[in-house]
C-alpha cells in the first residue's frame, strides 16, 4: 500500500455530480447470498442517467478514488481511471501484487441502487450490485 500523503480534497471543489458508490459483491456459486463485506467503494462524477461522466472525471481525476474491500485484509486504495477506447477500471497505488481492474462495459453501465456491474478480477469476472449512492 502507497504511504505517499495525497492532498486532501475538499467536498466543496468538487461538482455537485460527484457521489460516493458502494458495490457490493452479487450472487455467483461461491457465494450464493452474495457478500456484503466484498465490496468497492469508489468516487465518480455521476450524470442523472446515473453513467459515468467522462468529461468531469477528466477535469478531477485525483478525487475519484476507490477503496477495494475484502474480508480480513487491508483495503487497497487507488483510482478510478479511464482507458484509451472508453474502458473504465480501477488502478490501485503503489500495489505491486494487485493488477488493475477492469470494469465490463462501466461507459454503457447505470450507476443506480440496485444495478448490477461487473468487474473483471484477475481474468475472472465477477458481478457486483450497487447497494449505495450518495452525494458528497
Amino acid at each position: 500500500m502507497s504511504k505517499t500523503q495525497r492532498k486532501p480534497i475538499l467536498n466543496a471543489s468538487l461538482p455537485a455530480q460527484f457521489r460516493q458508490l458502494r458495490i457490493a459483491l452479487a450472487r455467483e456459486p461461491a457465494h450464493p447470498d452474495g457478500d456484503a463485506e466484498v465490496a468497492y467503494v469508489f468516487v465518480a462524477p455521476i450524470d442523472a442517467d446515473g453513467s459515468i461522466n467522462p468529461k468531469l472525471w477528466q477535469s478531477h481525476r485525483d478525487a475519484c478514488r476507490v477503496a477495494r474491500m475484502r474480508p480480513n485484509e487491508e483495503d487497497s486504495l487507488g483510482h478510478l481511471v479511464h482507458r484509451p477506447g472508453g474502458s473504465w477500471g480501477f488502478h490501485y497505488d503503489g500495489e505491486v501484487d494487485l493488477p488493475d481492474e477492469a470494469g465490463f462495459h462501466f461507459a454503457d453501465e447505470r450507476f443506480n441502487v440496485g444495478e448490477y456491474v461487473s468487474i473483471n478480477e484477475r481474468g475472472t469476472m465477477h458481478t457486483y450490485r450497487v447497494t449505495s449512492v450518495s452525494h458528497l
